[in-house]
């Protein structure tokens, strides 16, 4: 789950990471207040920030025709109207497509002046199965860019579950990012405050693009999070009630929101062959199989180990919530999921939906005898495969017609 900007530099203040002095707005009262508690404090300027889980906001454009998401003001007046002109209205960026995301919320925070951009990152490394700092003096890109074009600006630590993150690594980490003085134990402070943040939270995902050494109050550096990004892992939620209040459902895609109502894995994409799998890797090679023999999949989807019958008949319904699907095909490999159980929902999902596209089943494994009697009395036009190669090219030629 992600949540906004503002929400993620709510949790990280609360493990003493340092940010901007802000607060989330959603009207021109509020932005008017905010602005004037910033500017009556002394602040030169401040930044009005849109708040979307997409990225590229600053180059992004409003379908009012305003130009940018994220805007510098110095005084009041211009600060509400710059946010008038971005609350309630769409946003397009690179990551948004064409539809845009609405904008709810704006950040009004005091601008920091940035004498330089560093990034961090806390995540999973999967090939050792442990936590990792990243780190680069390239702040203020995107890592992918600086992975590929220069890979030795990266850093990397290795963090040991058992003990946690120890104050030695963050001083490393500080030194190699070039900070010296004062700053390495702010940093220090800062960094411990990121892997605590990423510990406690659950996060997949706890990132700072950049982490800037801005000028302080008294003129002397500090180190300040000016921009943040949390992603929560959806499994560890039910423990995090506060973050879970922090969802925010009009950023996400809705047949995914309906999806995860049924505890479904389900993600949609561009093709016209949908695709309900139990297992992960079986709905990758289900999609991919769809792709070889020349069809394009629709969405993933697993339905998992355990569905019901109420799951399967919810998963067909948001299927075929999506316009672009022109046929259907499932894909059962019984394990601890029972083929007539996945049968039975196939037969009630059809009847209910009154599905009049094509539908292509292969059902293996548990209880593949009785699921498949189920199917061949229920009188229902669907095609059955042999194979899963089988299916997936019966499915593509289904609508190749």
């Amino acid at each position: 789950m992600n949540i906004h900007e503002y929400q993620a530099k709510q949790l990280l203040s609360q493990y003493g990471v340092t940010v901007p002095q802000g607060f989330p707005c959603t009207s021109a009262d509020e932005v008017r207040k905010a602005a004037e508690t910033l500017f009556s404090a002394g602040t030169q300027r401040v930044v009005i920030k849109s708040q979307t889980h997409a990225g590229g906001r600053g180059k992004g454009t409003f379908k009012n025709g305003f130009q940018g998401g994220v805007q510098l003001r110095a005084n009041v007046e211009e600060t509400v109207s710059t946010a008038q002109s971005m609350l309630g209205q769409t946003l397009v960026t690179k990551q948004t497509g064409e539809d845009g995301r609405l904008i709810s919320t704006v950040l009004i925070e005091k601008a920091s002046n940035i004498r330089r951009e560093l990034y961090v990152a806390v995540l999973l490394d999967r090939d050792t199965s442990r936590p990792l700092i990243m780190a680069s003096r390239a702040g203020g890109m995107d890592i992918e860019e600086v992975a590929a074009k220069t890979p030795e600006k990266i850093i990397k630590e290795t963090i040991d579950p058992a003990i946690g993150m120890m104050p030695y690594q963050a001083r490393k980490l500080a030194v190699a990012l070039e900070l010296t003085g004062p700053l390495i134990n702010q940093a220090t402070k800062l960094l411990l405050g990121l892997y605590k943040t990423w510990w406690e939270c659950d996060a997949s995902l706890v990132e700072v693009n950049p982490l800037c050494v801005v000028e302080g109050p008294d003129g002397a550096d500090a180190i300040v999070a000016v921009d943040a990004k949390v992603s929560i892992d959806d499994n560890a939620l039910y423990r995090h009630k506060n973050i879970q209040a922090m969802r925010d459902l009009a950023e996400e895609a809705p047949l995914e929101t309906e999806a995860s109502k049924y505890n479904l894995n389900y993600i949609k994409l561009d093709g016209s062959i949908a695709c309900l799998v139990n297992g992960a890797g079986l709905a990758m090679a289900t999609m991919d199989i769809i792709q070889h023999f020349g069809g394009s999949p629709a969405n993933f989807l697993d339905v998992g180990g355990g569905a019901t019958k109420e799951q399967v008949t919810a998963a067909f319904k948001i299927i075929l919530n999506d316009p672009n699907v022109k046929a259907i095909l499932v894909n059962i490999f019984g394990g601890i999921m029972r083929c007539d159980v996945i049968a039975d929902g196939i037969v009630a999902a059809v009847k209910e939906t009154h599905l009049n596209l094509p539908l292509v089943v292969r059902l293996e494994g548990n209880n593949v005898k009785v699921g498949q009697k189920i199917l061949q009395e229920s009188g229902l036009p669907l095609i059955t495969g042999d194979t899963m190669a089988d299916a997936a090219e019966k499915v593509v030629r289904s609508i190749q017609k």
